[in-house]
């Protein structure tokens, strides 16, 4: 197996985590007769690396990543439903429908998005006739749009962006759009000697992409009255999300299970739990809060749980 570390991804934001799953994810569906594997190794950070059975050379996984993430061949047709996850609840029930009845299992993209955009399960809206979405959005309306933006990332990605995210440490030299899952992304008016609204937003278009294709290792689940999404919960009036760190080679379907297994999820992780969660591989895990501050959704800097 060839082995690839992704040095410019930290595991311990948000951003470079989701990208991580993105590259995982990319290269497990694009290589579906090769093994694709990641890890987790302390270099400074926590950094992803990627075991291949074929792609042993940076420029052979970035033009893996490249044909599959850069351009407008590259936008799913969930992306396409609209600007914004906004949708009556009757419709968007219709077009789950209809992609659920077309997936199969090696083709079932479209299928996965949409699970992971919402549910017509749990309405929404003033009338509770909109679709409710998914926890990952921080952005919508105005001249935000989330599906839009994403567009925007899939077109304007390019493999350089891809080189930058992934193997340099991140410069924020790229324009908008951002998606706004790294900490970075929050710039508070009272911690600036300026208005900071004016100021050009500047971020890591690579890794904004790649971690759009991790959405689908997220589906939303109705619970109660309430539509939540896989990682996330409620503590103390506050919504969360919460990530592992692994230190063995896994799947991306095992990661995907992992994402939801119980004992990274619960509230605070015991010294019982820690030592189950070794026992199992799990090295670190992370917790971050999601939070409003006006118009715009944020993250926080996560916490270390273990």
């Amino acid at each position: 197996m060839h082995e690839l570390e992704l040095r410019g991804l930290d595991g311990s934001n948000l951003l470079g985590f989701l990208a991580s799953l993105g590259v995982l994810r990319v290269l497990t569906i694009a290589s579906a007769d090769a093994d694709v594997w990641m890890k987790w190794v302390r270099s400074g950070g926590w950094v992803p690396v990627v075991l291949h059975s074929r792609i042993g050379e940076r420029e052979e996984l970035i033009e893996v990543l490249a044909q599959r993430v850069c351009g407008e061949r590259s936008i799913n047709a969930a992306w396409e439903i609209g600007d914004d996850l906004t949708l009556d609840s009757r419709e968007f029930a219709a077009l789950l429908s209809h992609h659920a009845m077309e997936a199969h299992p090696d083709r079932r993209e479209t299928a996965d998005y949409l699970a992971a955009f919402g549910s017509e399960a749990i309405g929404s809206g003033p009338k509770k006739e909109k679709m409710s979405d998914t926890e990952f959005r921080a952005i919508g309306g105005g001249q935000q749009h989330f599906l839009g933006f994403m567009r925007e990332l899939a077109v304007g990605t390019e493999p350089e962006h891809l080189r930058r995210a992934l193997f340099e440490t991140w410069d924020y030299a790229d324009p908008r759009p951002s998606l706004r899952w790294d900490p970075a992304d929050y710039r508070p008016h009272a911690l600036r000697a300026e208005d900071p609204s004016g100021d050009p937003i500047k971020t890591m278009r690579g890794a904004n992409r790649l971690a759009i294709e991790a959405l689908p290792l997220f589906p939303t689940v109705p619970i109660g009255r309430r539509l939540r999404t896989v990682a996330f919960q409620d503590r103390n009036g506050e919504t969360e999300v919460t990530w592992p760190i692994w230190s063995e080679p896994l799947r991306v379907e095992t990661v995907a299970s992992l994402l939801a297994f119980e004992e990274i999820q619960s509230g605070e992780i015991q010294r019982g739990a820690r030592s189950s969660l070794a026992r199992r591989n799990i090295a670190q895990v992370f917790r971050a809060k999601r939070f409003t501050d006006g118009k715009y959704r944020n993250f926080s800097p996560p916490r270390s749980l273990m």
